[in-house]
């Protein structure tokens, strides 16, 4: 159970420092959303099966919950900025795999190795450089940056697969043979460059100062450690509302993001650089709204924008209403508004919680072991639906009602552990 001190709402300047890792995690997430268009793009190049695009996603995500107990304590240990540089060198690395001719699972799932090593650090180290008052603001920014650097790496991974980029060739003793001709040679390099300028960016990242003590690296006691701190957090009151609110949104954002896509070439006869342009429209919504929430929502007021995650439940099946552009943008940036201001204040809380039962990469770890699990039990349903030849109508109206439902009981328990509270004392 935990509480929340009331703190001062006027605003103070953010560290210096937190701007770096705010560009870093600019550039890296731009880099990654663009590779997933692009992946998507040489899944269809190789003329692979439709159930293979949800397993893009989970061959990235797998890492994030395999890991799991390894990358928070790997965080702790090094300074937080050689952590990111070694996690954005891995995606540097998986996208010269990926020009070499490598199976595009295989390249992704690197990219989601690099990527399960990054996240600890980041958000680890904007715990360790913020104090509590101004993890909600910090987070609108963070969420605002990331949010803008899906929009536009939405768009660019969608230029990247068009045909206005030129065709550029790639030297042959640099690929495996046999490998299978491609045209979006262009665009990984692209994604190369981007990825290599994450990794330098973060060798210049600062050292916190902050220091935890050593831990066991066997294994055994690696996961006993990690589930012991598992239950802790999610046995919290808030950490664990937090976290299943989170956890729940990951997974259904996740797999409405290939929705999205397959909606908009089924329903808008889009192509897939132009369902990607659509996608970022969303992305705008959610800036729109987590910028608000960091200038509206206190910490302390967090637990009050519960009741929005069923308003966002109930308005995914308005898609199926949806016929033209125009309205389907409209739609999608108010969606994307409601999520952005209701996740922001859920990560602030999760994180304050974390970092105050726990260590700041720790506490990421855990956060991130349950947001990725909840992606991949989500995501191989829908691969399954695919396979089996479910409609996209049904799923879209599932995944709806799967989120509102979700949101009510998450409300109805927490109320009730409020009540009990207030009845005990």
């Amino acid at each position: 159970m935990g509480t929340i001190a009331a703190v001062s709402s006027t605003p103070v300047s953010l560290p210096r420092a937190f701007y770096g890792l705010l560009a870093v995690q600019f550039v890296s997430t731009l880099a990654d959303s663009a590779f997933l268009i692009v992946a998507i793009a040489r899944v269809v190049e190789l003329a692979d099966a439709d159930w293979r695009i949800p397993l893009l996603k989970i061959a990235f995500t797998v890492f994030y919950v395999a890991l799991a107990p390894l990358v928070g304590p790997v965080s702790d240990a090094w300074r937080k900025g050689r952590v990111m540089l070694l996690a954005n060198g891995f995606k540097a690395a998986a996208m010269l795999l990926l020009l070499a001719g490598t199976d595009p699972l295989v390249v992704i799932a690197v990219a989601g190795l690099g990527a399960a090593v990054y996240a600890p650090a980041k958000y680890g180290l904007m715990t360790e450089l913020l104090p509590p008052a101004d993890l909600v603001r910090a987070n609108g920014f963070f969420e605002g940056a990331t949010v803008c650097a899906v929009i536009l790496g939405t768009v660019l991974g969608g230029l990247l697969v068009s045909p206005l980029m030129p065709a550029v060739v790639w030297p042959a003793s640099l690929q495996w043979q046999p490998s299978v001709p491609t045209l979006l040679t262009g665009g990984m390099v692209v994604l190369l460059a981007l990825h290599s300028l994450a990794t330098a960016m973060s060798a210049g990242m600062v050292d916190s100062g902050v220091r935890y003590a050593r831990h066991s690296i066997h294994p055994i006691s690696l996961v006993q450690t990690f589930w012991r701190e598992k239950c802790l957090l999610w046995r919290d009151l808030l950490g664990g509302v937090s976290m299943a609110v989170t956890t729940l949104l990951w997974g259904v954002g996740a797999t409405l993001q290939l929705m999205v896509l397959r909606w908009s070439q089924e329903r808008l006869g889009l192509s897939l650089d132009q369902g990607a342009y659509l996608q970022g429209v969303t992305a705008l919504g959610v800036v729109v709204g987590a910028v608000v929430a960091s200038r509206t929502v206190s910490l302390a007021q967090a637990v009050r924008v519960l009741p929005l995650g069923i308003a966002l439940g109930l308005m995914i099946p308005v898609l199926l209403w949806v016929d033209s552009v125009v309205g389907a943008a409209l739609l999608l940036v108010l969606v994307g508004a409601l999520a952005g201001f209701f996740v922001v204040p859920m990560n602030a809380l999760l994180q304050h919680r974390g970092c105050s039962l726990l260590t700041a990469g720790r506490s990421i770890a855990v956060q991130g072991f349950n947001e990725n699990a909840g992606m991949l039990v989500m995501l191989a349903v829908y691969a399954a639906a695919i396979a089996l030849g479910l409609s996209l109508q049904a799923l879209i109206l599932g995944f709806g009602i799967l989120v509102a439902l979700g949101m009510a009981l998450i409300y109805m328990l927490y109320s009730n552990c409020q009540k009990s509270i207030i009845r005990l004392s």
